[in-house]
């Protein structure tokens, strides 16, 4: 099996879809991908709680929780696994070691650390910390990517700035940046030749006709999905469900898998 950091130094890139829970990242597996990535927001929607800007008062899905089903996801697969560890769960960079170390002993190939406590970014020089203490934590072979959130605010931050705390990550000990958000091309050409280390890309965020084809060949790394297959999934759920009530009939049953074909799927699956 190739490792993680491997598809990272690798002269072409790869996709990395995000499952949330091991159901869905068998299947993904299953299709081929080298990897596969968490969803914090998938997961959260499966417990039927928010993700990321909750209305006050809103239930959060806690650490422990979330680990709980990332675990889950890694022992599920024999393909790398890659965690959406939010900020770190923690402004401090003590937090955000601790979160990697709770990373690596779910079995967890690498992860994200965003510089987004949900509000504003953390300021760079504490972001810049954070990511130190990450890199502490992980060791050498966990690969870590820093996450910047400039271009996911109501006013986005410039380009430049995203380009700038990103490199700043690198020298810190970032394995791969991640700049959501971005979904022009040539904008994201510009983020590759700007940025001095593997880049991953999200589909999925915003409108865009992009195709993974087209971000391969600008120099893209790492191409990953965010919610958006689970989003799609519970688009489906809810549109049988309308198509149950209002018409009564069940044609969105026509593509499901069968029963049989999917336990002899999960009997295989790595506990």
């Amino acid at each position: 099996m190739t490792t993680f950091q491997e598809l990272h130094d690798a002269s072409t890139g790869f996709v990395m879809p995000n499952a949330w829970d091991a159901g869905s990242a068998v299947l993904l597996a299953e299709a081929g991908f080298p990897a596969i990535a968490t969803t914090s927001a998938g997961i959260a929607f499966s417990l039927g709680k928010g993700d990321h800007t909750l209305p006050d008062g809103a239930p959060a899905v806690s650490r422990e929780q979330m680990f709980e089903r990332m675990q889950q996801i890694a022992e599920a697969v024999g393909v790398p696994v890659n965690g959406d560890l939010e900020d770190g769960y923690g402004e401090s960079p003590s937090q955000v070691a601790s979160t990697i170390e709770l990373a690596r002993a779910a079995g967890l190939a690498g992860g994200n650390i965003e510089d987004y406590d949900g509000h504003t970014l953390y300021a760079e020089t504490l972001s810049v910390e954070r990511i130190v203490a990450a890199r502490e934590a992980a060791g050498s072979d966990f690969v870590l990517t820093a996450r910047t959130d400039g271009q996911l605010l109501t006013t986005p931050t410039s380009l430049g700035d995203s380009i700038h705390r990103a490199n700043l990550y690198r020298e810190a000990g970032a394995d791969c940046l991640y700049v959501p958000g971005v979904t022009e091309l040539s904008a994201i050409t510009t983020l590759v030749k700007e940025i001095d280390g593997p880049l991953n890309v999200v589909l999925g965020l915003g409108t865009s006709s992009l195709t993974t084809h087209q971000l391969l060949d600008a120099g893209v790394q790492r191409i990953s999905l965010g919610g958006s297959i689970a989003r799609a999934a519970l688009g489906f759920v809810r549109a049988a469900a309308a198509e149950l009530q209002q018409h009564g009939t069940i044609s969105f049953a026509d593509n499901q898998i069968p029963q049989g074909e999917l336990n002899e799927l999960f009997a295989a699956v790595r506990r």
